[in-house]
């Protein structure tokens, strides 16, 4: 999947809609912190529900340098909240490298998934 392929894909997603999501915060609005919270309105309706194939291709997009920081923001809000051991070990791989101004986005989406795989 390429970063055009992602967002066609995204797209389909978000025809049923996008997920509910109250967000508040307090403090800095460019803070990493801020930026991941209002992330989740990009969610689509059963955001949780992705198979193994749609995961593992986001997450190999993820994973390439030439991505751009938007689709990287994205994927790593959709994986952050998939009950999958394949998401997490997407996140846990590019946490490992993450590009130096998503670091903190990328240890938030990595938490985010772990409590989800609880």
């Amino acid at each position: 999947m390429d970063e055009q392929e992602f967002w066609g894909f995204l797209d389909g997603l978000l025809v049923k809609g996008r997920a509910s999501a109250v967000i508040g915060a307090i403090g800095c609005v460019d803070s990493p912190e801020y930026v991941y919270l209002q992330g989740h309105t990009l969610l689509p309706k059963d955001y949780d529900k992705l198979c193994a194939q749609d995961i593992i291709n986001i997450g190999t997009l993820l994973l390439k340098k030439e991505t751009s920081r938007k689709a990287k923001e994205t994927i790593m809000m959709i994986l952050a909240h998939q009950p999958s051991e394949i998401a997490l070990t997407f996140l846990a791989k590019y946490n490992l490298s993450a590009d130096k101004d998503l670091e903190i986005f990328a240890e938030m989406a990595l938490e985010e998934c772990a409590m989800w795989n609880e």
